[in-house]
């Protein structure tokens, strides 16, 4: 398998990042090497128990998700805590609960994540529908009340 297609340039992202408390991000991650994790029941929910701590913990405040086979789009608009700080927190703790759950170890996440921030003439819903309609659009199903993990505000 040609290993470059898995590169990530993470680190180029990085450069010159901002986080503004209170402003809309549009956050996506994706699996290490692309492996289809989140097709186990068990590891999605993991993930999404892990979104949901944050969030309940008011360390972020989550508008939209959806957990993909190899990745994840999420709508937060932040609090304090800065985007890469909070993107740690959730990959690490994800990867710890998934690698105990399946009595393993080694890397969960690819390094690195995108981010784009939501200008102010940007829709929210708009991304939002964007986002839950992932699954559809990659042929998982043909209704999306019929994919289990995503969710968003405003239902």
């Amino acid at each position: 398998m040609d290993s470059s297609r898995f590169t990530h340039h993470g680190h180029a992202l990085r450069s010159g990042r901002l986080s503004e408390a209170n402003r809309a991000y549009l956050l996506t991650t994706v699996t290490y090497q692309r492996h289809p994790t989140f097709q186990d029941w068990r590891s999605a929910r993991l993930l999404i128990a892990e979104m949901r701590r944050l969030h309940d913990q008011q360390l972020v405040h989550s508008l939209a998700w959806v957990v993909m086979p190899d990745h994840l789009h999420w709508l937060v608009q932040l609090r304090e805590m800065p985007l890469s700080k909070l993107v740690l927190q959730l990959k690490s703790r994800s990867a710890i609960a998934i690698n105990k759950a399946r009595n393993a170890s080694g890397r969960v996440w690819q390094k690195g994540f995108h981010d784009h921030a939501l200008r102010k003439e940007e829709e929210l819903t708009t991304t939002a529908r964007y986002i839950v309609a992932n699954p559809l659009r990659a042929g998982l199903v043909k209704h999306i009340g019929d994919y289990p993990h995503w969710d968003a505000i405003w239902l």
